[in-house]
């Protein structure tokens, strides 16, 4: 499993009220929450992020609610990846639910800038900042995880499961 693409950074404790703010949990659709994802943050993301994109933050990424949608919005955004220093326990886990993949890895959250290209390998932990030619090494994905990914997450992965 990979990824490539185009980075956002923000810093520290990144909510998941900024994520996606309460104002839009009317309508739980993926499409409209991606639609005002980080806008409280960053006003310019939903018209700028592309599919591929990743998401680079430092510590507490995804505190606060333990809402669901925070990862919903991202993943619909089109983000293939979000790497931080630390995750909020809950984010982490409903992140890796409905498979949006994330990486803790301190040295690439701090060394990766808002713009450069990165590229990841999920099987061997590995994120490089082609800007730069610097690699950064992340635990790799264990197999399970890997297989919730490729499936659309925990759900996805039960349904096919059990058919």
């Amino acid at each position: 499993m990979k990824a490539k693409g185009m980075v956002f950074k923000y810093g520290d404790n990144v909510d998941t009220d900024v994520i996606i703010p309460a104002r839009y949990l009317n309508d739980s659709r993926p499409e409209a929450l991606a639609s005002h994802c980080m806008e409280d943050i960053d006003a310019d993301f939903p018209k700028r992020v592309k599919a591929g994109d990743i998401i680079v933050a430092n510590k507490n990424f995804g505190c606060g609610s333990s809402r669901e949608h925070a990862p919903i919005a991202i993943k619909a955004s089109g983000i293939s990846c979000v790497i931080a220093e630390t995750f909020a326990r809950i984010f982490y886990r409903n992140a890796i639910n409905i498979g949006l993949p994330i990486l803790e890895c301190p040295q690439a959250a701090k060394a990766i800038n808002a713009g450069d290209e990165v590229e990841i390998d999920f099987t061997a932990g590995r994120i490089k900042n082609n800007k730069t030619g610097e690699t950064y090494e992340a635990a790799p994905f264990p197999t399970f995880m890997q297989e919730l990914m490729a499936a659309g997450g925990l759900v996805e992965r039960t349904k096919r499961k059990l058919a």
